[in-house]
């Protein structure tokens, strides 16, 4: 049963309680013998260097004013059978509590249990309660995180009408216990919330720390804005930033609060992490350029004298000889390759025989490849790749491409360099 009790000759809503913390008017309901209240955690565009959105967190008393963790909360109602009662009731708090900010032009980030969105009646209530605020829908991004036992079909289909009425969706806990892709596919969220697991493995792993900017260069080809939520430490944030994520939430960015947040701190601490990242990303490129060079200069003498008409088996060896020189490899103007690989040791081609099929690639069409491509669009210039996943090992790799003129025919010289590290060895 929800109780009210008027602590302030306020006019507050039936249900709620009307109270001032710390100088913060805000509302309050009774639940259970627990006093709930709202906390807001602020949302921040990096490119923007502020707020752009605050996410409405529950918090929870006893009569002994001891605090009560919303997950024991939400689990006692759930096991009571008023899961739904007590979510459409933090939803009205979090609104109420919302306006009171004086927000302007942030979104409200409102966690809503899918159950609330396809059942009509909770539905209509979160519709009547922004329409009673003049809190139009396009202000408020509703958080959505699976739960095994609602249909997701169904799901989907309330979610485009939700978003039909100028709602946003965010899909919450991305990567929590399994990355399924499929699932952004399916609820075709706006925003993909990518949990803190995430960044922790990221910053123990390195081969996490690699993927973590393909998944989001992945979720923003299809065409979703991705948030990174967890964000407690400097590591942290630089991940974060090196990612490409838009937007983060955690403790190192601004903690949940009752009001706004301090939006001079907030900046500032922005663009201090954002200065160091530049100088990261300066000193990674410095360090990048220095490893590269004595590669480069190899390979631009291989590409002058193919030039001049000597065979390509003759003229790597400078080029080869370099520590993580890997082959060299000659295309046509339609990328097929002329001839083997030319390696410089003989257990080279064959150092890891499960991927011998792979071996010989000669006649092999590398068209698709950015080397080649980059190379036909500037002739007689050395392009440098990024560090890929080369085919022939499976191994980290950087390509240098040049197209070369032999005679009467544009060719694409190119070499590979071992990418394990991206420290010189």
């Amino acid at each position: 049963m929800i109780t009210v009790q008027q602590e302030r000759t306020a006019v507050a809503p039936p249900g709620f309680d009307l109270s001032v913390t710390s100088g913060l008017q805000r509302y309050s309901a009774q639940h259970g013998g627990l006093t709930l209240t709202s906390v807001f955690q602020p949302v921040f565009s990096l490119s923007h260097m502020r707020a752009i959105g605050y996410e409405g967190l529950l918090r929870a008393h006893d009569s002994l004013d001891r605090p009560v963790s919303p997950l024991d909360v939400f689990g006692d109602a759930a096991r009571v059978g008023d899961l739904l009662l007590v979510d459409r009731l933090a939803q009205g708090l979090h609104l109420e509590n919302f306006r009171l900010l004086g927000a302007e032009r942030e979104w409200l980030f409102l966690n809503v249990h899918p159950g609330t969105l396809i059942e009509p009646y909770h539905a209509a209530a979160l519709l009547a309660n922004l329409k009673r605020l003049g809190l139009p829908p396009r202000r408020v991004v509703l958080e959505v995180l699976e739960d095994p036992a609602v249909d997701l079909d169904q799901l989907a289909q309330a979610l485009v009408s939700f978003r039909e009425r100028g709602f946003l969706i965010a899909l919450d806990d991305f990567g929590a216990g399994h990355v399924d892709v499929g699932l952004v596919w399916h609820l075709n969220p706006d925003i993909v919330k990518l949990d803190r697991i995430m960044l922790l493995h990221s910053a123990h792993r390195a081969d996490m720390a690699a993927t973590l900017p393909a998944l989001v260069a992945l979720l923003h080809d299809a065409g979703k804005l991705v948030l990174i939520e967890g964000v407690e430490t400097e590591h942290e944030a630089q991940l974060a930033l090196a990612c490409n994520a838009d937007f983060v939430q955690g403790f190192f960015f601004g903690r949940p609060h009752p009001g706004v947040t301090d939006a001079p701190h907030a900046q500032a601490v922005i663009a201090e992490a954002t200065e160091r990242y530049r100088e990261q990303t300066e000193a990674h490129e410095r360090r990048t350029a220095s490893r590269l060079a004595p590669y480069i200069r190899a390979f631009e003498r291989a590409a002058e004298r193919l030039a001049a008409g000597e065979a390509l088996e003759e003229v790597c060896w400078n080029f080869l000889g370099l520590d993580q020189a890997a082959r060299c490899f000659l295309l046509d103007s339609n990328g097929r390759q002329m001839g083997r690989n030319v390696v410089l040791r003989v257990d080279r081609a064959q150092n890891d025989a499960r991927f011998l099929p792979l071996d010989d690639a000669q006649g092999a069409n590398w068209l698709r490849r950015p080397y080649f491509r980059a190379a036909l669009g500037v002739p007689g210039h050395v392009h440098a790749t990024a560090p890929y996943l080369s085919i022939n090992e499976a191994l980290p790799c950087v390509t240098l491409s040049m197209a070369v003129q032999i005679g009467e025919r544009l060719c694409v010289l190119c070499g590979d360099i071992d990418w394990l590290s991206d420290e010189p060895s």
